[in-house]
């Protein structure tokens, strides 16, 4: 399981040509990317690691605070193409990206896991597999990758 978590001022998700929206201020987008073969062990790991990151400024403008301190919000987004393999060609291949019907259920579990740490009232998500427009305000920048397995 990989993610890339960006700390935003705000962020937010829209679908083309549907009522869909959700937004954020302060805290993280996630994007997250599921592999064929990650579990719930895969889950718990990444969304913990996400929720206590210490990348927003303590006091003396260190990174030293995580997203639960700050009672920051996070968007998740779904993004199989986190595995696309470009070594080869001009076209990504995304074998290793896991299916819908293997990843959806730990896509539901990461939201649930992250609500459970921060709050159900601090997560919004895109719709998995959906065509989504992304906006956000990286403050930093700060971009950081967690990943489960090496």
């Amino acid at each position: 399981m990989r993610a890339v978590v960006q700390r935003v001022s705000s962020a937010s998700v829209k679908i083309p040509g549907e009522k869909y929206s959700a937004k954020i201020n302060k805290g993280l987008l996630i994007l997250l990317g599921i592999k064929s073969g990650d579990n719930i062990d895969d889950v718990n790991f990444v969304s913990d690691r996400c929720s206590r990151l210490r990348i927003f400024a303590d006091s003396e403008n260190k990174m030293n605070i995580s997203v639960q301190d700050i009672k920051g919000e996070v968007l998740i987004i779904s993004q199989f193409t986190l595995y696309g393999e470009t070594a080869k060609g001009n076209r990504p291949s995304f074998i290793e990206a896991a299916k819908p019907d293997e990843a959806i259920p730990l896509y539901e579990e990461f939201i649930k896991r992250i609500i459970y740490n921060l709050g159900d009232d601090k997560v919004k998500t895109g719709i998995f597999g959906a065509m989504m427009d992304i906006e956000l305000i990286n403050e930093g920048p700060v971009t950081i990758i967690v990943e489960s397995k090496k």
